[in-house]
């Protein structure tokens, strides 16, 4: 079955202020307006967002996002100051960039950082690029999902409140251009990828109870 891809909803206006730009272009321009079509097609399939239909084990943590994962390793967690499993995934330009909840459960915490914009890939920058908090309290306990702007990304955008129920999934927010998304889990959790896999967001399990 062919996927069907949409448009993001923070992307309507640019999306469609830019095809606007391209049209009236083309009417002046005629053929010599094709460099207006290539950056219409790059910033539509930026924001491009595929309907996808969650089927997860309730024991499964989730990607919180599409990309590679670039770290998995022990860390402090932000939001409670104790050492957790810290995973990371990397988005660069020509992922989807929307963010879902890597479990379900009651939104504890929200909360933005500001910050500087280091390349989102580098450790540095989950703790110093400007970054959006929010702490889930579910079946596996209290975790927490950082969204990191990037080089280029500058716009964290997070769609869930303190007192939101979040399903397994379920997205929540979206990140412009390059970026980063981190998942902090308590040490009864083990990862179940490695570093360098592909993920994609609701669908790849990147982590389960120890067994």
């Amino acid at each position: 079955m062919a996927k069907i891809m949409t448009i993001a909803p923070e992307g309507y206006y640019i999306v469609g202020g830019v095809l606007a730009i391209t049209i009236s272009g083309t009417l002046l321009l005629g053929g010599h307006s094709w460099p207006l079509w290539i950056i219409f097609i790059l910033i539509a399939q930026f924001f491009r967002e595929p309907v996808r239909n969650i089927v997860a084990n309730v024991d499964d943590i989730v990607s919180p996002a599409d990309g590679r994962v670039v770290f998995i390793g022990r860390a402090t967690s932000p939001a409670n100051g104790k050492e957790s499993l810290k995973i990371s995934v990397f988005m660069n330009v020509f992922n989807v960039h929307a963010n879902r909840s890597p479990v379900a459960g009651a939104v504890m915490r929200s909360q933005r950082f500001p910050g500087s914009f280091f390349n989102a890939s580098l450790d540095k920058a989950s703790e110093e690029n400007e970054r959006h908090l929010i702490e889930i309290d579910g079946k596996h306990g209290k975790i927490a999902c950082m969204q990191i702007a990037g080089l280029l990304a500058r716009r964290v955008l997070c769609h869930t409140n303190v007192g939101d129920t979040l399903s397994i999934g379920q997205r929540y927010g979206f990140i412009r251009f390059g970026s980063r998304a981190d998942v902090y889990l308590p040490l009864n959790i083990s990862p179940t990828v490695a570093l360098g896999d592909s993920v994609v967001a609701g669908i790849t399990r990147i982590a389960a109870p120890t067994t």
